[in-house]
């Protein structure tokens, strides 16, 4: 079995010992939060033509995979502060956030992780990439060309089977 796949661990017990393991389990990994922007190619007409930006993580133990960019919401910070910090120290560019677009909760081997998503769109036409390798425009038909990140798949296959809905 591949090392990229989720191992499965199998327990036995009545059905509320399971559920107390599993929130015992859960209460011991960190939770991060996190905000990420789903940049929206404007010059696209039609939900056939719209495309979303995708990012290739340049370091650490994903790097190859693709995300939404984004990162670690700071104490004190809201959601669009932190949103706004990331993108410019990733990107080096000022962003306009549209709208709030999801959550999503995804459990990591070792962390459990809250991912807030918005729609967002630059405000100039140039950006930097400082902690991705690649940046590319994906329509819905290129959704899958990518691998994305574990957290990010749900929405991509959302997107993949409903279309975009934004």
């Amino acid at each position: 079995m591949s090392k990229e796949r989720d191992s499965i661990a199998v327990m036995y017990g009545p059905p509320e010992m399971l559920f107390r393991k599993k929130l015992q389990v859960e209460e011991e990994l960190q939770r991060i939060f996190v905000v990420a922007a789903i940049f929206v190619n404007e010059a696209a007409h039609g939900n056939a033509a719209k495309q979303i930006l995708a990012c290739q993580r340049g370091y650490g133990k994903w790097q190859g995979w693709w995300e939404f960019p984004g990162g670690k919401i700071e104490p004190g910070e809201s959601d669009e502060q932190a949103l706004r910090r990331e993108i410019l120290e990733e990107m080096e560019t000022e962003i306009d956030i549209i709208r709030y677009y999801d959550t999503i909760d995804y459990r990591y081997d070792d962390f459990l992780m809250t991912l807030h998503l918005y729609l967002c769109r630059f405000q100039g036409d140039k950006y930097l990439l400082h902690d991705h390798s690649e940046a590319r425009w994906l329509g819905h038909e290129q959704l899958t060309d990518v691998r994305w990140l574990p957290a990010d798949i749900e929405l991509v296959n959302r997107w993949t089977s409903e279309g975009f809905d934004f």
